[in-house]
C-alpha cells in the first residue's frame, strides 16, 4: 500500500510564502465573519454557498470564531484583530465557561481565554494584572467544570462523557484536556462532595488512559477489524458497571471503520499533551503511575494513529472523511493518487488534514527531541509541511473574496446529510468550516513561528499559579 508523498525537501522557509498568503486572505474573511454575526444570536458552523450560517446541535465554534481573530493578530501585528477577539471573548464567551452540558472546553475556551492569556504571558499583548488574572480564573473555572462532567468505570479511572450522555465516550474529547491541564497548570482543582479535593491532573490522565485503551486499535486482535492505528469515534459504556462494552459512531460512516476528523483529534490530543506532561514535575506524576508509564501510553496511542493516517490519506496528506467510506471503491487507488474534492462519490475533509498536519508536526518536534527517534521525528514534521503545502494553495486555499471561508473542501456530518452540496454535485465540495479554519491558522503560525525563529507555539505557556 502506498501511502502520502512526503515531500522531504519542503522547509518552514519555504512555506513561509504561503503562509503570509493565507493570513493575507484570512484577514479579509474575519472582518466579514465579525460584520455578519456581530448581533447573531447563532454561532457560525459551516458554509454553505460562501457563506457562514449556523446549525443546532451542540455550541462548540463561537471560541474559534473568536480565536482565529487572535491568530490573526499574532500573525500579522494587526490591532485590530486583537480588539475583535478581546471585546468578544469578553462579552460573549462567559456562558461557555460554565456549560455543564458539553465536552468541548478545550476548544471554546482554550481558543479565547487560553490565547489571550498566552499572548500576554508571552509580552505579545499589553495585559494588566487584572485583566490576567481575569483570563486565568476563566481557566480555572472551565478546567473544573470540565472535569465535572465525569464517568467513572469499573476500575475506578473515568472519562469527560459526551453531549450524548455518561455512557458516551468521544474521541474529540482527547483536545479538551488542554482546559484541565491549563487550570492545573494554574493552581486549581475541582470541589467535590465533602468538600474533596479532586485533581485535574488525575482526571486528565484517566481521561487519556482510557482513551487511548478503548479509542484507538493497536492491531493486536481486539476485534475482527482490530488494525493499528484505527479509532472508534465513540466508545460505550455500561453505567450499572462501569464496563465497556463496544464501539460506535456520530459522524463516521460505521463503528469498524475511522471517520477521519476523530483520528486527527487523537493525533493532535495525545501530541500536546506529551508536550505538556514534559512540563511536570515527577513527584506530580508519581502517583498517576509516573513518567515513564505515561508518557508510553500517550506515545502509544500518537504514533498508532499517525501512522494510520498517513497510509490511509490520500497521496497528498489530504485524507476522505471516512476510511471506510462505502463509495471509495469507484475511486480506484484513491491513496495512490491527489485527493480529489470534486469527485462524485466521496467527499475529503480539509478540516481533518488540518488537524492532523498539527499534531504531526507535534509528535515531530517532540520525538526530534529524543536522539533514539529523532529520524521519524523528522519523518513526522515533513508529513505536516507535506500535508500544509496542499491545504495552503488552491484548490483547498478560498482565493474568492466572496466566500467567507478560508479552508475549502471541509465537511461537518456526512451521515446526517447537513453538508450543502453545490448544484450539478453529487457530494458536498466547495465549503469551509470554523473548526477547519481555525485549525488551518494555527497550524499555519505554528510553521510560521518556526520559520521566523520565534519560540515553540504552545497552549500551556500562560504562567502557573496565578
Amino acid at each position: 500500500m502506498l501511502m502520502t508523498r512526503i515531500d522531504t525537501e519542503l522547509t518552514p522557509e519555504r512555506l513561509k510564502p504561503r503562509i503570509e498568503r493565507l493570513f493575507d486572505l484570512s484577514a479579509g474573511k474575519i472582518r466579514v465573519i465579525e460584520k455578519a454575526f456581530h448581533d447573531a444570536r447563532f454561532s457560525p458552523v459551516f458554509t454553505a454557498q460562501g457563506v457562514y450560517t449556523g446549525h443546532e446541535w451542540t455550541e462548540w465554534t463561537q471560541g474559534f470564531m473568536y480565536g482565529s481573530a487572535l491568530l490573526q493578530y499574532e500573525a500579522t501585528g494587526e490591532k485590530w484583530f486583537l480588539e475583535c477577539g478581546k471585546r468578544n471573548t469578553d462579552g460573549r464567551m462567559a456562558p461557555y465557561l460554565t456549560h455543564t452540558g458539553v465536552h468541548d472546553h478545550g476548544f471554546n475556551s482554550v481558543s479565547t481565554y487560553g490565547n489571550l492569556l498566552r499572548l500576554a504571558h508571552e509580552g505579545k499583548m499589553a495585559a494588566s494584572e487584572a485583566e490576567k488574572s481575569f483570563y486565568a480564573l476563566s481557566l480555572k473555572v472551565s478546567g473544573a467544570v470540565q472535569a465535572a462532567r465525569w464517568s467513572a468505570i469499573g476500575d475506578g479511572r473515568g472519562y469527560i462523557y459526551s453531549f450524548n450522555g455518561p455512557h458516551s465516550l468521544f474521541a474529540d474529547s482527547i483536545r479538551s484536556l488542554r482546559s484541565l491541564a491549563l487550570a492545573h497548570r494554574l493552581g486549581h482543582v475541582l470541589m467535590g462532595e465533602n468538600d474533596r479535593r479532586v485533581s485535574l491532573l488525575e482526571r486528565l490522565v484517566h481521561h487519556a488512559a482510557v482513551t487511548a485503551e478503548f479509542s484507538v486499535y493497536y492491531g493486536e486482535g481486539r476485534d475482527a477489524y482490530d488494525v493499528r492505528g484505527r479509532v472508534a469515534h465513540e466508545s460505550i459504556f455500561n453505567m450499572n458497571d462501569g464496563s465497556y462494552r463496544c464501539p460506535s459512531t456520530q459522524q463516521g460512516y460505521s463503528p469498524f471503520t475511522t471517520w477521519t476528523r476523530g483520528l486527527a483529534w487523537i493525533m493532535c490530543g495525545y501530541a500536546e499533551e506529551l508536550e505538556y506532561l514534559e512540563t511536570l514535575s515527577g513527584p506530580e506524576l508519581d502517583p498517576l503511575g509516573g513518567r515513564e508509564k505515561l508518557e508510553s501510553m500517550m506515545l502509544r496511542a500518537a504514533q498508532a494513529t499517525c501512522d494510520y493516517y498517513l497510509e490511509q490519506a490520500a497521496l497528498d496528506g489530504v485524507p476522505y472523511w471516512d476510511t471506510g467510506a462505502p463509495l471509495l471503491p469507484n475511486l480506484g487507488d484513491w491513496r495512490d493518487k491527489p485527493s480529489d474534492p470534486f469527485n462524485d462519490f466521496e467527499p475529503v475533509d480539509s478540516s481533518a488534514a488540518a488537524i492532523a498536519g498539527q499534531g504531526l508536526w507535534r509528535l515531530g518536534t517532540y520525538l526530534q527531541g529524543r536522539p533514539e527517534n529523532s529520524e521519524r521525528g523528522r519523518y513526522y514534521q515533513q508529513a505536516a509541511l507535506t500535508i500544509a503545502n496542499t491545504l495552503f494553495d488552491e484548490p483547498y486555499l478560498s482565493t474568492h473574496p466572496q466566500h467567507q471561508g478560508l479552508i475549502l473542501h471541509s465537511v461537518y456530518h456526512r451521515p446526517k446529510g447537513w453538508d450543502y452540496i453545490p448544484p450539478g454535485r453529487r457530494i458536498p465540495c466547495g465549503e469551509s468550516s470554523m473548526w477547519g479554519d481555525y485549525h488551518a491558522r494555527e497550524l499555519a503560525l505554528l510553521i510560521l513561528r518556526e520559520a521566523k525563529g520565534d519560540p515553540y507555539l504552545t497552549f500551556f505557556n500562560v504562567g502557573e499559579n496565578r
